[in-house]
């Protein structure tokens, strides 16, 4: 599992380890480190160090001076080195020391530098550090802009890149690969930051830190929770998942997220809604039920509301009054909106929402929270009083970890925000990202296929936010599965038929030891 820190404790984590080591210990470590991977970077891009050009951004401070550091020791195997100073006067003084000893080159003009920097074979990244707000100063800018024809490496955030957010207010550069220091920070794992951030690669120092408020599942991760039926199990100990979706307008919602629930682990699905006769036709195994979730018997988990249409309102209201797991989508989250958080108020089983932006706009209306309010355990954002307006779509999606905080925090429940990267919040404000996703799944039905995945693995036991976090991990692998052609167009339809594919890449691609999963029944 990847785990990322904020800001904050990563500094006084690096506080605490300073205070233990001679002078310069954890810049140099940090340095080496940093070193190291360029070198390998180099020796793949041109067989060797010996020679290469290499290029300096180096702003303020002690991200500047690991950069410097860092460029010293590559000039010492024999690459040709520049500095570009973009703070002359505050750069910093062992860093630069070091680099001019190893007859590394310093620059502070501007333009030699964007020279320099358009003709590089590796560019290092040292303007701005972890604790940089906003986009790139205007002596910065241009490097955002021009044209590159070497790898540029941050040096633990791009800069521009907000480290605790993701969030980027103005011009960054983005960087082929990030190497961090200690911990992954929350930035370089969410959209839009983590755009910028290419491949990272993690280097230890010695930090001691807190438990993480932002992770990232990996496939042992995944594959250590996966519900794996046990000698005793049967369909009904297995779990069986209610999905209340589809209508006489979207009966392939139906079709869709019974499709994802069957692919879920759960030992059965039970179908309620207008679509009966299209969804057994299409998966015969699946039980269905005339009328609405109240009259369909026993279930470990609901899902409700996609392709839902007008009557939304009434499988919500009977899934929310029924003593189980209850996952809301689509049509369902536009009733949530209009009734408020108030409709979940009482409840002592898990809800899980699964929004988009859109959606997520009109759940932060519903609850009353303008665009940047009700900041909740995260500490992001304001106060009702301060930003009263109705929040825009867009300006969620590039907040994506403060929204999905304020919505868990306002509604109680445990949020999956989908989108370029898909987080999923819990109301203390513990936050999933997810790794696996690709863009090709902005397609329509996708979200209906999720949905009915989640709604399964919670029939079958997950908490909540496992349960979301393993779904949409799966959901990611089963759409980069589907293309015959890495990175062409796929259908919701393909990315349920791949399901199976992406569960058994996870199994086998996990140690050992983790890939006994979950087994026996719910316990419920």
């Amino acid at each position: 599992m990847r785990h990322a820190h904020r800001v904050d404790q990563v500094r006084a984590a690096e506080a605490e380890l300073m205070a233990r080591l001679p002078e310069g210990t954890l810049m140099q470590r940090a340095a080496t480190g940093l070193a190291v991977t360029c070198a390998r970077l180099l020796a793949r891009r041109r067989g060797r160090v010996y020679g290469s050009r290499v290029v300096v951004l180096a702003g303020s401070g002690d991200n500047g001076g690991d950069a410097l550091y860092a460029g010293a020791e590559l000039a010492r195997r024999g690459a040709r080195v520049t500095a570009v100073l973009l703070a002359p006067g505050r750069a910093h003084g062992g860093g630069l020391a070091a680099l001019r000893a190893a007859r590394g080159r310093v620059v502070v003009e501007q333009e030699a530098g964007l020279a320099d920097f358009s003709c590089a074979d590796l560019v290092l990244d040292g303007i701005v550090g972890i604790g940089g707000r906003g986009g790139l100063r205007p002596e910065a800018e241009p490097y955002a802009r021009a044209a590159r024809t070497g790898t540029v490496v941050a040096v633990d955030v791009p800069s521009g890149v907000d480290a605790d957010t993701g969030e980027v207010a103005g011009a960054a550069l983005r960087a082929d690969v990030t190497v961090c220091f200690g911990t992954y920070k929350p930035g370089l794992l969410i959209d839009p930051g983590a755009s910028y951030a290419g491949a990272v690669h993690l280097v230890g120092i010695g930090l001691e830190l807190p438990p993480a408020g932002v992770t990232a599942l990996q496939h042992a991760d995944v594959a250590d929770l996966l519900p794996v039926p046990g000698g005793e199990s049967d369909k009904y100990r297995r779990g069986v998942v209610g999905v209340a979706a589809g209508s006489a307008r979207y009966p392939g919602a139906a079709l869709l997220a019974v499709a994802g629930a069957l692919r879920g682990g759960a030992g059965a699905v039970r179908y309620v809604g207008t679509a009966a006769e299209e969804v057994v036709r299409r998966f015969p195994e699946t039980l269905v039920t005339e009328g609405g979730p109240a009259g369909a018997g026993r279930v470990q988990a609901w899902v409700v509301g996609p392709g839902g249409g007008e009557g939304a309102g009434r499988a919500l209201a009977e899934a929310l009054a029924a003593d189980v797991p209850v996952l809301v989508d689509a049509d369902g989250l536009t009733e949530l909106a209009r009734l408020g958080p108030g409709a979940l108020a009482g409840r002592t089983a898990p809800t899980l929402l699964t929004p988009h932006t859109g959606e997520a706009a009109r759940l932060l209306a519903g609850a009353g929270a303008g665009a940047g309010a009700g900041a909740g355990p995260g500490g992001d954002g304001g106060t009702r009083s301060e930003q009263p307006r109705p929040p825009a779509a867009d300006e969620l999606a590039a907040t994506r970890l403060a929204t999905a905080r304020r919505l868990a925090a306002a509604y109680r429940a445990t949020v999956l925000l989908k989108g370029s990267t898909t987080v999923v919040a819990d109301p203390s404000g513990s936050v999933r990202v997810n790794p696996t996703g690709t863009a090709w799944l902005a397609t329509a039905g996708s979200g209906d296929v999720l949905a009915g995945l989640a709604g399964s693995l919670l029939a079958a036991g997950l908490s909540a936010p496992d349960a979301a976090a393993v779904a949409a991990y799966l959901h990611g692998l089963a759409a980069r599965h589907t293309a015959a052609v890495p990175g062409a167009p796929v259908t919701a339809s393909e990315v349920a038929a791949a399901l199976p594919a992406a569960w058994n890449d996870v199994r086998a691609g996990a140690a050992p030891e983790a890939r006994s999963g979950r087994t026996g029944g719910t316990g419920r």
